[in-house]
């Protein structure tokens, strides 16, 4: 029950791993804000998570796209005033944009990708934020993704708003460290979920037959496990976490459940952040022109 007692707002929650944190929080004790653009699948999944939750907890939800400012801070309104303890926010809504190369994409529909991925992250981060100012308390937990860390080629939209998400989520965490408001980021790994389908479906032509058949292996093998993301989330939501900020964490590969005891040494450190590769840190001393 390490969330007993807090109330988030999730997007992105009717399906996937925003569904799978939704239900991980909501097992953790928390109240839950579910936000999604689909309306059956929210309801479904609304319903779902109540015939789950203990006696008192409280789960609703309301329809949003987080790329529209006044529709962020409604959704801020309504959990204000329906859950008790607001603390936490997951931006976990997103999509892939147009596959394709970068000058055959569709540009409405690159800029449309960039407004939920990163446009939609600072939004709902800007409705919030003065709630946990005043609080002198918060958690935010941005979801990045495969194309922050590496190139992504034919996936230029979601590789660039996602290398963007952490970047913001580093620089949100200086502006808000004295306020204790913590802010990380969470690589969940190589997910099966309908971002994958669209994958399949776009086919080798469009993906490139090496990530089309990376993505094919993936199908089979069941990918990375939604618990996984959806654990980290719940650390990064309860005060186990406290003080751990502006950090990129894998919930595949990173020891995240043993970071309260190495806290002092990673906040003197760029360890699980995004920085330039030089010469030297790869045993090279090139001397400069």
């Amino acid at each position: 029950m390490a969330l007993r007692g807090r109330s988030a707002i999730i997007t992105g929650a009717n399906q996937g791993l925003g569904l799978a944190i939704a239900r991980r929080f909501i097992e953790a004790g928390a109240n839950v804000l579910l936000a999604a653009r689909g309306v059956e699948r929210l309801q479904q999944a609304e319903a779902e998570l109540k015939s789950h939750a203990r006696l008192g907890q409280i789960i609703i939800s309301q329809t949003a796209d987080v790329s529209r400012p006044e529709s962020c801070q409604a959704l801020v309104r309504r959990a204000r005033e329906a859950l008790p303890n607001l603390t936490i926010l997951v931006n976990n809504a997103g999509v892939y944009g147009p596959i394709a190369r970068v000058e055959d994409n569709n540009w409405d529909e690159w800029v449309q990708a960039l407004q939920i991925n990163l446009f939609g992250t600072v939004l709902m981060c800007r409705a919030m934020l003065p709630h946990l100012r005043e609080q002198r308390y918060g958690k935010i937990i941005n979801l990045s993704g495969g194309g922050a860390t590496a190139p992504l080629p034919r996936f230029s939209c979601y590789a660039a708003s996602k290398a963007a998400v952490v970047r913001f989520t580093e620089t949100l965490a200086e502006e808000v460290r004295e306020d204790r408001i913590d802010v990380n980021a969470i690589a969940p790994g190589a997910l099966n979920t309908r971002l994958l389908d669209q994958v399949l479906a776009a086919g080798p032509d469009k993906v490139g037959q090496a990530f089309y058949e990376r993505s094919c292996r993936q199908r089979e093998e069941g990918g990375a496990p939604l618990e996984k993301g959806a654990a980290l989330a719940v650390f990064l939501a309860s005060d186990a976490s406290d003080g751990i900020t502006g950090r990129l964490l894998s919930a595949v590969w990173d020891n995240w459940a043993e970071l309260p005891a190495r806290q002092e040494h990673l906040a003197k450190s760029d360890i699980y952040t995004l920085r330039r590769i030089v010469p030297e840190d790869r045993g090279q001393k090139w001397q400069c022109a």
